[in-house]
């Protein structure tokens, strides 16, 4: 919470967040009490299709600056031989689905969809004015579409964000109805926040599992996931690489943990017969720990508005996250909790800035 704010507020804000998340998520968990009905037997005990939700927001570390606050939203198909395989390619996307089938063949495909909103504010949110030095108020309203293609051992995700920045992504109604309904102080300076924009990027990434452990009297198992990725675009254009190691009892067959960034949420689990040893129908414990860095060419949240002028800071070109936390698995759902620690995004920054991310996950 902002400085200044009483502790009580802080405590309503922490149970709003919590009450947010449950109510994202009560569809998804009335749809595991149903039987998948996957036409192909091959695929009926295993997974037909993921949702997924994301909830972040920094209440979760008693503050509310900076990276404030983000949902997702996403949908990804049950594995395909080949992307023009899914069932609902429309016919204008045929042709492209098929030139991408060319691309790592014998691999198994996913469909991906997804929608969410994240927003960002400077660290005192009740000054009216402009604040020259303090990260710019913003709103990304977004979607996009992504294609994985996996085996056991790597997974290569291509995605495409197409959204809205500035007024048209309502980020100040969101923010300030949340905070109404919490009877906290409202935001003040939304009035200085980016032009609209319609705005996009374009996203690669490769997760490759180097080193996996499992032993089967106990369902005890480790492993270590890397990634790499790139991002060109008008929000986003960077590239990142890092890595992320698990234990527990029971790990979940996928990539790892998934946070609201391009190509961080996929978590479909591998369904080849030499899938990591995984038993879905046992409950499953998991602690996670993992570090990634971003070379940042460029950021409209930092940057300000593409082709006019706005609010700018000076970024910094270097950026760093730490992220720690654990998740649970039983049957076809998955639930996980992250705390992300993350360095100085831009030269005015007073310090460091952290947030918590919630994800349900439900393979059905």
């Amino acid at each position: 919470m902002t400085s200044g704010l009483a502790s009580s507020a802080g405590s309503r804000d922490t149970r709003g967040a919590w009450l947010a998340f449950a109510i994202a998520m009560a569809p998804a968990a009335a749809m595991a009490a149903e039987e998948g009905s996957c036409d192909d037997p091959v695929h009926r005990s295993f997974a037909c299709g993921t949702f997924s939700v994301l909830f972040e927001n920094d209440l979760f570390t008693d503050d509310d600056r900076y990276y404030t606050n983000g949902i997702k939203l996403s949908w990804m198909s049950r594995d395909l031989r080949q992307f023009r395989q899914w069932e609902h390619t429309p016919a204008w996307m045929r042709g492209f689905f098929g030139s991408m089938d060319r691309f790592q063949p014998g691999r198994e495909k996913n469909v991906g969809f997804f929608a969410g909103q994240k927003l960002f504010t400077p660290q005192d949110i009740q000054q009216r004015e402009l604040v020259p030095d303090d990260r710019p108020y913003a709103g990304w309203l977004f979607g996009g579409l992504s294609l994985n293609s996996k085996n056991t051992r790597a997974l290569d995700t291509f995605e495409l964000q197409l959204g809205l920045v500035g007024p048209a992504a309502l980020g100040e109604e969101t923010q300030n109805f949340v905070h109404e309904v919490r009877d906290i102080a409202t935001a003040k300076g939304w009035d200085n926040q980016l032009d609209n924009e319609v705005a996009f990027s374009l996203f690669y990434q490769r997760k490759q599992r180097f080193w996996d452990y499992f032993e089967p009297a106990s369902l005890l198992g480790a492993d270590v996931i890397g990634h790499a990725g790139a991002a060109a675009g008008t929000v986003y254009t960077y590239a990142n690489a890092g890595m992320e190691l698990r234990f527990g009892r029971n790990i979940p067959s996928d990539f790892g943990t998934s946070l609201i960034r391009p190509g961080g949420d996929v978590s479909a689990p591998v369904l080849t017969a030499d899938a990591p040893r995984h038993d879905a129908d046992r409950f499953g414990i998991h602690v996670f720990g993992a570090v990634t860095g971003r070379a940042v060419l460029r950021d409209i949240f930092l940057d300000g508005n593409t082709f006019g002028d706005s609010h700018r800071v000076d970024k910094e070109n270097f950026v760093g996250d730490f992220i720690w936390g654990a998740g649970v698995t039983f049957k076809r759902m998955k639930l996980t909790y992250s705390q992300v620690y993350r360095t100085q995004e831009f030269e005015e920054q007073d310090d460091s800035s952290q947030y918590g991310s919630l994800n349900f996950t439900l393979v059905y």
